[in-house]
């Protein structure tokens, strides 16, 4: 098991940045993937962006180029910097943890506000 605590949520203008902070409970260097995804008021979750334990990492297209998933093992934390917010990036994220057993474990969300 593991748990994840997400932050760096909040509100922020249309195109500013904000880094996600995911934090684990144990060790995530075997964890085969770590992830970030999303959802919207009325919206179901949407994937976002992962990383494998091997660092290769998969984006949406909706915030490729826009955004950065990377992983320290040695902090056993997960981060997401986002750059150029829009509104429609306004969202909880959550952080997630898919393992080789294809378990899902989930934090419990981090709000991020785009304003104009």
């Amino acid at each position: 098991q593991v748990q994840l605590v997400e932050s760096g949520g909040g509100l922020v203008q249309a195109g500013g940045s904000l880094k996600l902070s995911c934090a684990a409970s144990r060790t995530i260097f075997s964890i085969k993937y770590m992830g970030w995804y999303r959802q919207a008021p009325g919206k179901q979750r949407e994937l976002v962006a992962t990383i494998s334990n091997g660092g290769s990492s998969l984006y949406a297209d909706s915030v490729k180029g826009r955004s950065t998933i990377s992983r320290d093992n040695a902090k056993n934390t997960v981060y997401l910097q986002m750059n150029s917010l829009k509104l429609e990036d306004t969202a909880v994220y959550y952080c997630n943890a898919h393992g080789w057993d294809s378990i899902d474990y989930w934090g419990k969300g981090t709000l991020v506000t785009v304003s104009s």
